[in-house]
């Protein structure tokens, strides 16, 4: 028995190794353009904004020295940036503290960024401190930065939901929308921590954001009135507010009226006609809904070819969903067009899809562009585990384990990729981590530990796990069947993760040290 490589959606034929071989949050911490000024920084401000960046420094730079605060924020943005100067942390910090002495917010947000992205505790600290005063003053975006970093685990030893709530609710509170979203967001369980969710806290938050006016708030009101928890649907309300949606541009409303339709009320054919008007509209994902449709016949007669015309024209409008759709399609015949197949595939990857980056992968590694390109593959592979996709991280992992695709072995890689994917639920990673565990490679062996895992890989539906379990089962006395017994209800409730074969984190970062020796994705 070996670990597989797990495509997602894409031919096994993909691949050149054999059949049974290995293989949110948001962040707010964007380099946003300085704001407009009045006053004596004015012309370094629009020098900055127009490109001209050594002179608007050239302009900032005396009345820097004189304490201008508008000055000393673009100086300090300049060198975060790098431009017109060589960036520098450093340079930065220094600018924006005296920036932020000057009660200029935006130098104080841009410094607390920077800190809390530091591996120094002394910083992310002071980060905290800065953040708390600013939120007296300021709630509504001090509170959001502030909920965000205890949810990342920036400003404590690990996750915080409950002071990332705390904070969220006093943004809220502040008449901060982006700050009531990310409620509203996280007690729908958005944000992990299932536990937590709660659908009426939910949905009065998005209320409180519709109320203020944002569409986007309308949408999802409207959404969770019709198709959410039966106890909170309201088909009246849900209408009237996705019709403000509408009204207001914001055409998802067409797409949450659908999915009511199909999902709720059963009308294919109304769900159509909602899918239709939002694709006429021009919205993405309705495209994609209709075209479904036509593919499958639901709600009219099959018609592929009206359906990939549709896919294609939300492609070659760049999104990244119906570039990889139509990857599929044409990848997935009997003779496929490569090349056709590969371009889709490839601007579907670049614009973050995991599920494309783990098949574009495959596809570099299985050698049908005319040879393996081994490193490109491991490149996209590193990209979509660091992304949080289960499957490429299990495949990545098998690389890793075998020393194929031109990584260098390393179990301990290995192990730590197969960890992240079996504590998401993929089956083929737990049996593969049960394997190592049982057999010892790169550990201890532990059969009690491999004996609960392989268990739980059977329950993920992995059947070549049942050998597995018999095999481990046979060896272990009454009490160790106990103690394996015990370990897996542990992973399963939640109090511990999935053992690793090591623990190879970088100490700085906490995350995997999966360095393989790759170009960049091509």
């Amino acid at each position: 028995m070996r670990h597989r490589i797990i495509p997602n959606i894409l031919l096994l034929s993909f691949l050149a190794l054999p059949a049974q071989a290995a293989v949110s949050l948001p962040t707010n911490n964007t380099v946003a353009m300085p704001t407009e000024a009045e006053g004596p920084a004015k012309a370094a401000m629009e020098a900055f904004q127009y490109g001209r960046h050594a002179k608007a420094i050239e302009l900032a730079t005396p009345l820097a020295e004189k304490g201008n605060a508008e000055a000393l924020y673009l100086l300090g943005f300049a060198y975060e940036s790098g431009k017109g100067v060589d960036a520098s942390k450093e340079k930065a910090l220094e600018y924006y503290r005296k920036a932020a002495a000057g009660k200029h917010k935006d130098a104080i947000y841009r410094m607390s960024f920077i800190l809390l992205a530091s591996d120094k505790e002394e910083e992310r600290e002071q980060a905290r401190q800065v953040l708390e005063g600013a939120a007296k003053d300021d709630p509504a975006v001090a509170a959001r930065i502030l909920g965000e970093a205890y949810l990342r685990g920036r400003l404590s030893p690990t996750a915080d939901p409950d002071k990332a709530i705390f904070w969220w609710k006093r943004g809220a509170d502040a008449g901060d929308v982006a700050s009531m979203l990310l409620v509203a967001r996280f007690y729908e369980g958005q944000f992990g921590f299932p536990e937590l969710k709660n659908p009426k806290e939910a949905l009065d938050s998005y209320a409180k954001a519709a109320g203020l006016g944002n569409a986007g708030a309308m949408a999802a009101l409207g959404s969770r009135l019709l198709s959410g928890d039966e106890k909170i649907r309201d088909e009246k309300k849900g209408r009237e507010w996705l019709k403000k949606a509408i009204d207001a541009k914001e055409y998802a409303g067409y797409l949450a009226l659908g999915d009511y339709e199909e999902n709720v009320k059963k009308d294919l054919k109304a769900a159509l006609a909602e899918y239709e008007r939002g694709k006429d509209a021009g919205q993405m994902d309705c495209m994609i809904r209709t075209a479904d449709f036509y593919f499958e016949g639901k709600g009219t007669e099959k018609d592929k070819a009206r359906g990939l015309a549709l896919l294609t024209k939300a492609a070659e409008a760049g999104n990244p969903m119906a570039n990889f759709r139509v990857a599929v399609q044409i990848l997935s015949v009997e003779k496929p067009d490569l090349l056709a197949g590969y371009k889709y595939l490839l601007a579907a990857a670049s614009g973050n899809l995991v599920e494309a980056q783990n098949e574009l992968a495959l596809l570099y590694l299985s050698g049908k562009l005319a040879t393996a390109d081994g490193p490109a593959g491991v490149a996209w592979l590193t990209r979509a585990a660091q992304n949080g996709y289960a499957q490429a991280q299990n495949n990545l992992g098998a690389l890793y384990e075998r020393g194929a695709g031109g990584v260098t072995q390393s179990i301990e890689n290995a192990g730590q990729l197969y960890a992240l994917a079996a504590n998401q639920g993929h089956g083929p990673a737990t049996l593969a981590l049960a394997r190592l565990i049982n057999e010892g490679i790169g550990t201890k062996s532990d059969p009690i530990k491999a004996w609960a895992l392989a268990t739980l890989a059977v329950e993920r539906g992995e059947k070549d796990a049942e050998k597995l379990v018999t095999e481990i089962g046979g060896k272990l006395n009454a009490k160790e069947i106990a103690e394996a017994k015990k370990t897996l209800e542990d992973i399963k409730s939640g109090k511990t993760e999935a053992p690793k074969t090591d623990d190879p984190k970088n100490p700085k970062t906490g995350e995997p040290k999966v360095t393989p020796k790759a170009n960049k994705p091509k």
